[in-house]
């Protein structure tokens, strides 16, 4: 009677460890994150992820799932407000019971402003994109359907590993505190996800290495933590509405700029037509190349991360080591 009474009272204690243990709701606003949150949560539980598949957040529509999850949550990781508009409000509606942990404000980010004037344009929201002059410095830029006041930061953070890193501490110490019976599997988590970018920090470095002088333009500069990481050299970025074909005279202003830069390769993003991509490129040497800054062609999960920076750093060399 003694053995059974004793089985059951260790039973019981099994069950509430259990039940103490279980993972907190955690909901994520973007995939990059998504899946540095992914990671340090692996063994414990899964968070959600809100812009799924390859949605844009500067463009993205909640849906009643997210906002349900967003009820349910207990924490919410999002970059801020640079980045995700669309979450502003629903924060402030359907989020109050949560932790809400806005990452741009992660201790030790390297943070970059938006560049401006020259060859990195500044656009407007309607569908005629001019060319910004050479020394256009007006402290404005509009991108991707928002406006960025003089002062801003580039909200790209996570095309840095260093960057990530400091990202990841702050949500690691964020659950750890939320849900501290397992501090221990986070913290440890943690430490697995820093020696995993120490790693791909040195096989970006390599991987680029050879294509370093060789200039380049995007379409949009999301991608200036990266080039500052690794030393790339972009040229610049063209803005165009990819809904909208440019006109003979936006065509000419590329098509110059393109022979002025000496670019080799002009990289679109996932959401913009081939069509469009050729259209820009006809009477030009340059190649064509894809980059996917927020991973829409990628599945979510705790090893997405990796792939994208991986694949930003084998699109650039694939792209210009074929036109040394």
């Amino acid at each position: 009677m003694k053995k059974n009474t004793l089985l059951l009272a260790s039973a019981f204690a099994l069950a509430a460890g259990a039940a103490q243990a279980e993972a907190p709701d955690v909901v994520v606003s973007i995939k990059p994150i998504h899946s540095l949150v992914a990671s340090i949560m692996q063994g414990v539980g899964k968070p959600a992820l809100i812009v799924e598949g390859a949605a844009s957040p500067h463009t993205y529509s909640m849906k009643p799932s997210n906002a349900a999850a967003l009820q349910d949550a207990s924490v919410v990781f999002w970059v801020g407000h640079g980045l995700e508009a669309f979450l502003e409000k629903p924060l402030e509606s359907l989020g109050t019971s949560a932790k809400i942990v806005e990452l741009d404000d992660a201790p030790g980010l390297e943070k970059l402003k938006f560049r401006e004037g020259g060859a990195f344009e500044a656009h407007d929201d309607g569908d005629e994109h001019e060319a910004a002059s050479a020394d256009a410095h007006d402290g404005s830029h509009e991108a991707e359907g928002h406006h960025h006041d003089e002062g801003e930061f580039d909200m790209h953070l996570w095309l840095d590993p260093q960057n990530a890193k400091a990202m990841a501490a702050d949500i690691e110490k964020t659950l750890a505190e939320v849900d501290p019976a397992n501090a221990g599997a986070y913290k440890a988590n943690l430490d697995s996800l820093n020696a995993r970018f120490d790693t791909l920090d040195k096989t970006l470095a390599e991987t680029v290495a050879p294509i370093k002088d060789k200039p380049f333009i995007v379409f949009h500069d999301a991608y200036q933590y990266f080039e500052k990481r690794y030393g790339v050299k972009v040229a610049g970025s063209i803005t165009v509405s990819p809904e909208t074909m440019p006109g003979a005279e936006r065509i000419s202003q590329i098509h110059k700029k393109i022979q002025e830069l000496g670019a080799t390769c002009v990289f679109a993003e996932p959401q913009f037509e081939p069509k469009l991509v050729n259209v820009v490129l006809e009477g030009t040497s340059a190649k064509s190349g894809t980059l996917d800054p927020e991973a829409a062609t990628l599945e979510a999960g705790p090893d997405l991360y990796f792939k994208l920076m991986e694949s930003i750093g084998t699109s650039l060399k694939a792209c210009l080591s074929s036109n040394s």
